[in-house]
C-alpha cells in the first residue's frame, strides 16, 4: 500500500472515530487503491460495501482537507457513487 493511502486512511479515522456512523462504504482512489469503511472503523483494502466513492487522489485529497465539498465534486463529475446514494449523503456530515 502507498504512504499517501495510508495517510488518508488515518485521517478519515479520525473523522469517523465517535461520529455514530452506521454502514459501509469503499473509497476507490483510482490508480492507488482502497480504504472501506464499516461503520466507524477505516481500514486498507477491499470489501462489501453499501456505497462504493470513486474518484482521483487529487480529489479525494480536496475533499478530505475541506478544500472541495462531496456534493460539488459528485456535481461535476469528479467523483462517482454508486449504491445507497442516501448513505453518500451522511458521509457530508462525517467528512465536513
Amino acid at each position: 500500500m502507498s504512504k499517501t493511502l495510508e495517510t488518508a486512511a488515518g485521517r478519515l479515522a479520525e473523522k469517523f472515530a465517535g461520529s455514530g456512523f452506521d454502514g459501509t462504504v469503499r473509497f476507490e482512489v483510482e490508480d492507488v487503491g482502497v480504504i472501506h469503511v464499516a461503520d466507524e472503523a477505516v481500514s486498507l483494502g477491499d470489501g462489501e460495501a453499501d456505497v462504493t466513492i470513486s474518484a482521483s487522489l487529487d480529489t479525494f485529497k480536496a475533499i478530505f482537507g475541506g478544500e472541495l465539498s462531496a456534493m460539488a465534486a459528485y456535481m461535476t463529475g469528479r467523483m462517482r457513487v454508486d449504491g445507497d446514494i442516501g448513505l453518500a449523503m451522511k458521509l457530508g456530515k462525517v467528512l465536513g
